[in-house]
């Protein structure tokens, strides 16, 4: 329930009016996307945003093709990934920052699009607001599927759990797929240093270094304007390894917040199976059950119908979504602390 109370304390923020003063720099690492980017690449084209104050630099971590641009109006530099740790993203952002000509950078993937005023948004909050860091919402282009729509409620509990944790102010996560903050910052926090073991958490560890640090120039932009979108998987065995990646990195989170609140979602999740499994063996309690069911449906409900409302999307499969979730989390939970995982064709 807190979470419900911080998503409705973070205002939100549509202001267009201003005219463009920050310079941005667009991060894209990529391997093998030549399906993708050029959807990406088009929906930048289409920016209400001078072309000449923002340039697109594109980190190839070791394509199989090499990757043809067709004539273009935008600024575009692709450059080869330099392998330096055990994260290939972090690595390719890395060395996408030591060649940008601008201070403010926005880090996004290959498989999205954005909408045409996401530079404007951007340049009015950070005209309008002392902030060196911003966090923004990422939602899914579903089609008509339960594979989709399972991956959207998934998504769409992470994205309300990211705008109530700041609206407490305990931010926490973020996706990098919507990420922006300044050279000089991601210079001061030294980059990646710490975490640069871990594939995944290009995002969320940085964020918490720069909370820890300067909590005062972390923000979340709450914009419809300011919203990326993405693809969702396409099949079980991607998704599962997609989120396994996701959960390998939490353990090294260093927000007692967040840690704290991914043991309640654990515990809960947890106990709401050792119940279901005692009914099957004869020994549980068939009340206990269903005000546990109540309890956690009513909750997600809120915050995810809360959040698909900002997001624009329709909450569908809800039922059946929450009732398969517990089992698949903690499948999740347990692969990403023994297991491996598969990403770009590469195990982690």
């Amino acid at each position: 329930m807190v979470l419900i109370y911080g998503f409705t304390k973070v205002n939100s923020f549509e202001n267009l009016d201003l005219k463009p003063k920050t310079k941005f720099s667009i991060i894209v690492p990529f391997r093998n996307e030549a399906e993708n980017l050029p959807h990406l690449l088009e929906s930048l084209s289409k920016l209400n945003y001078p072309n000449d104050f923002f340039e697109v630099i594109l980190v190839d971590d070791a394509s199989d093709c090499r990757l043809q641009i067709a004539d273009c109006r935008l600024q575009i530099s692709i450059i080869d990934n330099i392998r330096v740790s055990n994260s290939p993203k972090k690595d390719a952002i890395s060395t996408a920052i030591k060649v940008v000509n601008n201070d403010w950078i926005i880090t996004t993937d290959a498989d999205c699009v954005v909408n045409e005023n996401w530079l404007s948004i951007l340049d009015n909050y950070i005209q309008l607001h002392k902030v060196s860091m911003i966090a923004g919402a990422v939602t899914y282009d579903c089609e008509d599927s339960f594979l989709h729509h399972f991956q959207q409620l998934d998504l769409a509990s992470l994205q309300g759990a990211t705008i109530g944790s700041f609206g407490l102010g305990k931010g926490f996560m973020c996706n990098g797929a919507n990420f922006a903050y300044t050279k000089s910052l991601f210079q001061n926090l030294n980059g990646f240093d710490g975490n640069d073991k871990i594939a995944s958490g290009d995002d969320v560890f940085l964020l918490q270094k720069a909370i820890a640090s300067f909590p005062e120039k972390v923000h979340y932009l709450k914009s419809k304007n300011n919203i990326v979108i993405t693809k969702p998987l396409d099949n079980w065995k991607s998704l599962f390894y997609q989120r396994v990646r996701w959960a390998s990195k939490t353990g090294s989170y260093q927000s007692r917040f967040g840690i704290g609140l991914g043991l309640i979602v654990f515990g809960g999740n947890v106990g709401l199976l050792f119940v279901i499994c005692s009914l099957l063996f004869g020994i549980g309690n068939f009340y206990l059950l269903i005000f546990l069911l109540l309890a956690k449906f009513s909750v997600d409900l809120i915050l995810i119908h809360k959040t698909n409302a900002f997001l624009k999307n329709k909450t569908q499969f809800f039922l059946t979504s929450c009732l398969l979730y517990p089992f698949f989390s903690l499948s999740v939970a347990l692969h990403s602390l023994f297991g491996k995982y598969e990403w770009k064709g590469r195990k982690f």
